[in-house]
């Protein structure tokens, strides 16, 4: 077995697009496309951010309701946005979880955390959210 040990990847096409082939040599993944772009994970009763990626805040809009906004806007709102809310007790761990209707813009994610157990919008103890896309 080998090790390669680089600080920057170049296409040969392409200077950011690599193509990476998968198990059993039957696919390749772009290993650009597949990155995610910008990720945060903050608890949901404030707005500090404890770690991030190309985030630049998360803004607590009042129970259960949270914008996190990217550094960098992805090309456009159809990007892959994702996220997880976790109560904030062993009581109302179990949680349903949307997406604003139109939350979705190409500079921020807004998510909203249901909780479930008590039937109603609740602040969430834990938010983890991502993007997937090109960005601008």
């Amino acid at each position: 077995m080998s090790t390669v040990i680089v600080n920057t990847l170049t296409g040969t096409s392409t200077a950011g697009s690599i193509s990476v082939t998968g198990e059993g040599n039957s696919t390749t993944t772009n290993l650009q496309q597949g990155l995610a772009k910008a990720w945060a994970n903050y608890v949901g009763s404030g707005s500090t951010l404890a770690d991030s990626f190309n985030t630049t805040s998360a803004t607590d809009h009042g129970t259960g309701a949270y914008t996190i906004t990217w550094n960098n806007d992805f090309a456009n709102a159809t990007y892959a946005g994702s996220f997880l809310t976790q109560g904030t007790s062993t009581a109302n761990t179990a949680c349903y979880c949307n997406l604003y209707y139109g939350g979705m813009a190409a500079g921020s994610l807004r998510v909203n955390h249901f909780n479930q157990a008590a039937e109603a919008v609740g602040d969430s103890g834990l938010v983890s959210a991502s993007g997937h896309g090109d960005l601008a």
